[in-house]
């Protein structure tokens, strides 16, 4: 539980009484967990995302939060779920992470990588290598190197594109570019994408929310897809396109 406030820690509660209930263990920190289970929002999830990646567990949401796109189950269906996690009665889906290189410490997440501006007020630039090709510099708020998990998050509000989560691929968007050319490309799985500071303007570096840190001048991110995919549960099979008419209240 990270978000969601006391709604989210009450129904937490109730889950894990619900799991004891019916025979199932918590497993500690240090433990290597058969399951990870998140209450919330999508911060949550990501969150619960970072810690099952430490030992290659499957990832269960419970959505108290807004849009859920992470999140497979709803509070209400709270004993079914737990039956059927029991009886395993649930598929497991993949996807593909993505990974961030700053300093030679990488960071692996399942939305996003973001390298955005500091100051408010000030543009930055941003030159983009892309599979060793110099490609363009960007003056603008950021770029997200996103996945199509991601693709439904930070990179849409920016402009880009919504991207089956079944699909591979990384999806590269600039906020609020000061250019002509401002669209997003959609990347093989296999692209390495680099981007340099230029000039004195810092930039913040995240994955999936967490903080990488500051970069100057004359540095640099390198961004390539995670070496493992995230497993989530699934119950009901849905797709992408009836997600997204779901979650959008599309008519």
């Amino acid at each position: 539980v990270r978000d969601g406030g006391t709604a989210a820690a009450e129904f937490a509660t109730k889950l894990l009484s619900a799991m004891e209930s019916a025979g199932a263990e918590p497993a500690s920190e240090v433990d290597a967990p058969d399951l990870v289970i998140g209450v919330g929002g999508d911060g949550t999830m990501l969150a619960a995302v970072r810690r099952a990646l430490r030992s290659d567990a499957p990832v269960l949401g419970f959505n108290l939060g807004t849009m859920g796109f992470l999140a497979a189950a709803d509070p209400e269906t709270l004993e079914e779920v737990v039956s059927r996690i029991l009886e395993g009665e649930y598929d497991i889906v993949e996807r593909m992470t993505v990974a961030a290189t700053v300093n030679g410490e990488t960071t692996s997440g399942v939305n996003d990588v973001v390298v955005e501006k500091i100051d408010a007020q000030r543009l930055v630039e941003l030159a983009v290598t892309i599979d060793g090709l110099e490609f363009v510099t960007y003056r603008a708020d950021g770029i997200i190197i996103a996945t199509p998990t991601g693709s439904t998050a930070y990179s849409f509000s920016a402009g880009g594109p919504l991207v089956d989560h079944g699909l591979e691929a990384l999806v590269m968007t600039p906020v609020a570019a000061h250019s002509l050319f401002d669209r997003s490309m959609v990347l093989p799985p296999s692209t390495e994408i680099e981007m340099r500071v230029i000039r004195d303007r810092s930039v913040h570096v995240t994955v999936d929310k967490s903080d990488l840190g500051h970069l100057g001048a004359g540095e640099s991110v390198l961004v390539r897809r995670g070496h493992r995919p995230a497993r989530f549960v699934s119950f009901n099979g849905q797709s992408f396109a009836g997600l997204v008419k779901t979650k959008f209240s599309l008519q």
